[in-house]
């Protein structure tokens, strides 16, 4: 049984349904009226840099293999009643999953047939099932994904850059971890970090557009198992605040080369806040859009094209801001966008810049109301973080000049900043 508490966001006129299940899940139901579809998210707090951990109800921490959490994501669809896959596919709902750096989430959106869709969501995502013939089959078909990513230029140029960035921590390591890694996973440990991350208190679901709120929550009531309340906490080794590289680079058979930079954050294991994370996403739109000088100055030189862009990176233990896309000449880039830093730490953002860029943010966010995957991907995030799913748009339109500065100072320092690049290959010289 559970209590949802009415969330409403006047400025947008919408509200949802948050509360926890006596199971210990934290539950968010955002209906949308006028929506034919439904788009559910079943999420755990758990990812690849989750390799050093210690439950509340033990002493000593264990050390898995990189790679365990996405290889556990695979598996879980697999049970003795068949595929979930197959199952879904009898229901015309469109599913899917995937493991981050720190989420592993399972996903249905249908039109019709929510309710089996829904049944089965909790149904496999509950029952783990491994065996050794399963698991090592699966070795073989993961090796050959990770081999594919490591052919993957975009790939390579992006874990190439944390690479440079990071030391220690394991973000730097492949989400699908390394052929090697893989090789030591066994059904007994998978159990093992299922029934440690897999605890519904460790985990969130959301469902967003046209449902029945009786027919969701009587779905969990029938469904959800009680879990004890086991806490788990991940241990990273102490990461330096300085960057490991200051250039990393990779050749492929590409024709335009492509780059990364990455400005490395100070942070520790908390979540951000929706004001500091409102406040970075302004800034970024004051450095890097297609509205501001340095991205006008940069293309009208040719040294960029519509790829340019930039995103906020962070999780527990790691945050950078990272810029990328296509360059003939990513070194005058690196050393122009560097430059512009400076100035900009010196001088203060461009106030007309600002209040554009805080503009466009708020347009995005506002937006992002009308898609239900953005709808459920940040109720799931919020409600990890402790947060309303309306606490980060509003933040944005409370923002002031200073705080977006002083995100700048904070994030902004050239002296910790790395270029990842992939380049074409070296053309052979003919004698």
């Amino acid at each position: 049984m559970m209590e949802l508490k009415r969330v409403e966001n006047k400025r947008i006129g919408e509200a949802c349904y948050t509360g926890v299940h006596s199971s210990g899940l934290k539950i968010c139901l955002y209906p949308k009226e006028g929506y034919v579809s439904t788009y559910a998210l079943f999420e755990t707090r758990y990812g690849s840099v989750d390799t050093r951990f210690k439950r509340s109800d033990e002493d000593e921490y264990t050390e898995v293999p990189a790679g365990i959490a996405h290889f556990l994501e695979h598996k879980l669809f697999e049970s003795e009643d068949g595929d979930a896959f197959a199952r879904y596919a009898e229901t015309g709902a469109s599913a899917n999953a995937f493991t981050s750096f720190d989420q592993t989430g399972y996903l249905f959106s249908c039109s019709e047939n929510f309710g089996k869709a829904f049944e089965i969501l909790l149904d496999f995502v509950q029952k783990p099932y491994f065996t050794e013939q399963t698991v090592e089959k699966e070795q073989g078909i993961i090796g050959q994904e990770i081999k594919m990513y490591d052919d993957s230029p975009p790939w390579r140029v992006f874990f190439n850059l944390l690479g440079g960035l990071y030391h220690s921590h394991p973000v730097r390591i492949d989400i699908a971890g390394t052929v090697e890694s893989i090789a030591k996973i066994d059904a007994a440990l998978l159990y093992r970090c299922y029934h440690t991350f897999y605890n519904l208190h460790n985990m969130v679901l959301t469902v967003v557009g046209k449902f029945d709120r009786d027919e969701v929550e009587a779905l969990c009531d029938r469904l959800l198992k009680p879990a004890a309340d086991v806490r788990v906490d991940s241990v990273f080794s102490e990461e330096p605040e300085e960057i490991r590289q200051r250039r990393v680079e990779q050749r492929f058979p590409i024709a335009v080369p492509l780059f990364n930079i990455g400005f490395k954050e100070s942070c520790g294991r908390e979540p951000k806040t929706p004001a500091q994370l409102a406040a970075t996403e302004i800034l970024l739109e004051c450095i890097s859009g297609n509205h501001t000088p340095l991205y006008r100055s940069l293309l009208e030189q040719g040294l960029i094209n519509a790829t340019f862009g930039s995103e906020y990176f962070n999780g527990p233990g790691y945050a950078a801001v990272i810029l990328g896309g296509e360059s003939a000449n990513p070194d005058e880039v690196y050393r122009q966008v560097c430059g512009a830093m400076e100035r900009l730490k010196k001088e203060g953002l461009d106030r007309d810049s600002f209040e554009r860029s805080k503009k466009a943010v708020y347009a995005r966010r506002v937006a992002d109301f009308n898609s239900i995957e953005s709808i459920a991907q940040n109720a799931v995030e919020s409600m990890f973080d402790g947060y309303s799913i309306y606490d980060i748009m509003e933040a944005v339109a409370a923002c002031g000049y200073e705080e977006a500065n002083a995100r700048l100072r904070e994030q902004m320092d050239p002296g910790r900043s790395v270029l990842s690049l992939v380049l074409p290959m070296e053309e052979r010289k003919v004698e």
